[in-house]
């Protein structure tokens, strides 16, 4: 039985790759090709495919938005994570979403194929690596629950904004700064900027 493939992703040179390696193998057909993930949903309703290898970062519809919608509306499809991203974040958000699996481009193309085949029979396709990440997170205490704008105060802050620049890129004033990251550090029940990067970091709710 054919594998009927979506691959997607947005770099044209990657996505090339992809569809190469997998149509050499004569059980996997490519059937479409997405640059983002609106194209990747799109595709997947007009062709109904056996499994979209979905990229995570891309732009407009990220892979995890994209992933989710695919799995609500076409349950028969399966969606295979390849991606460079390896934080607990990326791993927790794209399997919460639904995705049969989450493969790292550096892997072999030999891996991607297996991964393909497999998560398109129903296997869930995790790399050791990968699943001992998700394993962690899953056992580790509940991640705090951050507001949308203490999220992007976060993110700012572990990519080393001052007060002044996180306001300033946020269109908002230094003391609504101060005031997030207050709330910010009660609820990683840490005390400073340093311990609050550092714990964000290990509980994967920041990339850096």
């Amino acid at each position: 039985m054919t594998v009927r493939v979506v691959v997607a992703d947005d770099h044209p040179v990657v996505r090339t790759g992809v569809v190469m390696m997998l149509g050499a193998d004569a059980a996997i057909e490519v059937v479409g090709e997405a640059s983002d993930g609106a194209e990747a949903i799109a595709l997947a309703r007009a062709l109904g495919p056996d499994l979209v290898v979905m990229d995570l970062q891309m732009p407009d519809v990220d892979g995890v938005e994209a992933t989710r919608t695919i799995r609500s509306e076409l349950p028969g499809t399966a969606v295979l994570i390849l991606t460079t991203y390896d934080t607990d974040r990326a791993i927790v958000s794209a399997v919460e979403a639904g995705a049969a699996g989450y493969l790292l481009k550096d892997a072999p193309p030999g891996d991607l194929v297996r991964a393909v085949r497999d998560a398109a029979s129903g296997a869930q396709v995790l790399p050791p690596v990968i699943a001992a990440k998700l394993h962690a997170h899953r056992e580790a205490p509940a991640t705090p629950e951050l507001t949308t704008r203490e999220q992007e105060v976060l993110d700012a802050l572990a990519k080393g904004g001052t007060n002044r620049s996180i306001a300033e890129s946020l269109f908002v004033s230094q003391a609504t700064v101060k005031t997030h990251l207050i709330h910010i550090f009660q609820k990683l029940q840490v005390e400073d900027r340093t311990s609050a990067v550092a714990r964000a970091v290990e509980l994967g709710i920041v990339d850096r």
